[in-house]
C-alpha cells in the first residue's frame, strides 16, 4: 500500500474543508475506503460492456456492410486502442485517489477543469438518455403486447408517438428514483444485471441459431465490401470512420475512470481487471449482436439491428414480457453506472458548495431528456458517424492533454493540497490554464470541418476532401495534436 498518498494532514484537512474547490464527494479516497481488486474491475467491464448499446454497436457494422468477423475484430481491436488512454488516466485515480474533475485541474486550472469536465457530462447526458430510450421502448412493446394496443400516431414536432414518449418518461421517471436513493444502489444493480443480460444475450443466440437452421448460414453471409458485392472496394472507406466510432464508445470512460479507479487497493489492481474485463467482454457480447443481427437477414431477409425490434418478433407474450422487462434492468443499471457516476460529479465541480452528487444526477437526467435522444440511434450510419465520431472529436484532444501532462511534464506527480487550493500550485492564470485551452481548441479544429459536412452544414464540395477526411480519424487526430501542441506551448510558458 506503498503507493498511497498520505492522508491531509489536520491542519490541511480544516484549511481544505472550507475551500469552494472541495466537498466529501470530490475529496482523495483514503486508503481505509480503498477495497476494489482486480476482480471487481474485471466485474465492473463485463457488467457494463453487456449492454444493449454493444449491441447494437456490433450489429451497426453489420448493417453497414462488414461481415461477422470484421465487425468483432473491429470492436476488439478499437478496445485494445482505447484501453491504453484508459490505464494511463486511471493511474492517478489510484495514486491519489482523485476523481476526473480535480485530476483535470493540474492540466486546466482549479477554474478551467470545469471545460472538460463539462464535456465529458454533456457526452454522459446523451448516453444516459440513449440508455433511457432503450429502456423505454421495452416498455412500449410490453405496452403493445399486453393491453392490445397498436402504434400510435408520431406527433410531428417530437418524432415519436405519444405512447412512446409517456413510456420513456416512465423509465426516466425510475431512473431519478434510483438516482435519488443515491450510489450504494449501483452495486446491487450491476449484480442483478449482469446474469440478466447475460442469459437474454445467450437465449437470443440460441434462438437465431435454431431459426437460421444453424449458424452456418449466418456466419457465411458475405462482407458486402467483397468482390461482386454492392460496396465491393469500399472495406477500407468504412472501416476506418467505424474503428473511430468504436473507439469513441468508450472514449468517455478512458477520461473518467479516475472516478473509479480511486476506489483500486493498488495499481496492478486495476490494470489487470481492466485489461481482462474490457477488449474479451466487448468483443464476446458484441459477437451476440453480430449473430442475431446476421441472423434477421437469414430469417426475415432484412437485418433488424436494434435487439428490441427483435423482441418484438416473438409471438409469445410471456417470453416477450419476461424478456423485456430484463432488459429493463440491464438498462437501468448499465445507465446508473456508466452515465450518472461521472456527470455528477462533474455538474458538482462547477460549485461544490451547492451542488451534491444527487442533484448533478438529477441535472444529468434532465439533460438527457432534452437531448431527444431517440433521434441519436434512429439509424445505423447516424449512430456510428454523427453521435460515436463527433464527441469522439471532443474528448480525444483532451485525453491528450491529460496524457502529456500527467506522465510528460509532471512525471506523475501532483502536489496534492494544491488541487483542492484556490491560489495554489494550479491557479495558472486566474484558475485558467490557457495553454490547455489552446491545445484543446488545436485538437478539435481538424475534425470541424468534416463534421459541418456530416450534419450538412455546409455542401461537401466546399471542403477539400482531404481536410474532410479528417473527420473520420477524429478521436486519432486530436488526441495526436493536442498532446503535441500541449507540449510545446506548456514549455514556452510553463505558468500559462
Amino acid at each position: 500500500m506503498s503507493s498511497l498518498p498520505s492522508v491531509f494532514s489536520e491542519v490541511e484537512q480544516a484549511e481544505l474543508q472550507s475551500s469552494p474547490l472541495y466537498n466529501a464527494d470530490l475529496a482523495p479516497v483514503p486508503a481505509s475506503r480503498r477495497h476494489w481488486r482486480a476482480g471487481t474491475f474485471a466485474a465492473l467491464w463485463i457488467s457494463m460492456a453487456a449492454c444493449i448499446p454493444t449491441y447494437m454497436l456490433a450489429s451497426s457494422l453489420i448493417s453497414g456492410g462488414m461481415n461477422w468477423w470484421q465487425a468483432v475484430l473491429t470492436i476488439f481491436l478499437a478496445n485494445v486502442i482505447v484501453l491504453v488512454p484508459l490505464l494511463l488516466n486511471a493511474h492517478a485515480g489510484t495514486r491519489y485517489g482523485i476523481p476526473f474533475p480535480v485530476y483535470c485541474r493540474a492540466a486546466f486550472g482549479t477554474r478551467g477543469a470545469n471545460l472538460p469536465a463539462l464535456l465529458r457530462a454533456l457526452v454522459a447526458c446523451g448516453w444516459f438518455g440513449i440508455q433511457t430510450w432503450i429502456g423505454g421502448a421495452a416498455i412500449y412493446k410490453i405496452c403493445l403486447t399486453l393491453l392490445g394496443l397498436h402504434p400510435g400516431p408520431v406527433t410531428n414536432w417530437l418524432g415519436i408517438s405519444g405512447l412512446q414518449f409517456l413510456c420513456f418518461l416512465l423509465f426516466w421517471g425510475v431512473n431519478l428514483v434510483v438516482i435519488h436513493r443515491g450510489i450504494n444502489c449501483i452495486r446491487w444493480l450491476l449484480n442483478l444485471k449482469a446474469p440478466l443480460l447475460i442469459l437474454l444475450g445467450l437465449g437470443l443466440l440460441a434462438w437465431a441459431g435454431h431459426r437460421a437452421g444453424g449458424f452456418g448460414p449466418i456466419l457465411s453471409q458475405p462482407s458486402a465490401f467483397a468482390p461482386g458485392q454492392p460496396q465491393a472496394g469500399q472495406f477500407w472507406t468504412f472501416f476506418f470512420p467505424a474503428l473511430t466510432g468504436m473507439v469513441g464508445f468508450w472514449a468517455t470512460l478512458s477520461l473518467n475512470i479516475p472516478d473509479f479507479s480511486r476506489y483500486a487497493q493498488t495499481q496492478r489492481d486495476q490494470i489487470l481487471g481492466q485489461s481482462v474485463g474490457l477488449p474479451l467482454a466487448m468483443a464476446l457480447y458484441s459477437f451476440i449482436g453480430v449473430a442475431v443481427t446476421s441472423a434477421t437477414a437469414v430469417i426475415y431477409g432484412t437485418t433488424l439491428w436494434d435487439p428490441v425490434d427483435v423482441l418484438t418478433r416473438f409471438t409469445n407474450p410471456v417470453v416477450l414480457v419476461i424478456a423485456m422487462l430484463a432488459l429493463c434492468v440491464a438498462t437501468l443499471a448499465t445507465n446508473i453506472a456508466a452515465n450518472v457516476v461521472s456527470p455528477a460529479n462533474d455538474f458538482a465541480h462547477l460549485a461544490p458548495r451547492r451542488i451534491s452528487f444527487r442533484t448533478g444526477g438529477f441535472i444529468t437526467a434532465t439533460i438527457g431528456l432534452l437531448m431527444m435522444p431517440w433521434k441519436l440511434v434512429a439509424d445505423p450510419s447516424g449512430y456510428i458517424f454523427t453521435w460515436l465520431i463527433a464527441y469522439s472529436a471532443l474528448l480525444g484532444p483532451i485525453g491528450g492533454i491529460l496524457i502529456a501532462d500527467y506522465y510528460v511534464w509532471r512525471r506523475c506527480r501532483l502536489n496534492l493540497p494544491d488541487l483542492y487550493r484556490p491560489a495554489g500550485e494550479y491557479q495558472f492564470s486566474a484558475g485558467y490554464s490557457w495553454v490547455a485551452l489552446a491545445a484543446l481548441i488545436a485538437g478539435v479544429l481538424p475534425s470541424l470541418p468534416g463534421f459541418l459536412v456530416q450534419v450538412h452544414w455546409v455542401v461537401s464540395t466546399s471542403i477539400p476532401p482531404l481536410l474532410a477526411g479528417l473527420y473520420s480519424y477524429a478521436w486519432f487526430v486530436g488526441f495526436a495534436v493536442a498532446f503535441t501542441v500541449y507540449l510545446g506551448l506548456r514549455s514556452l510558458a510553463p505558468r500559462a
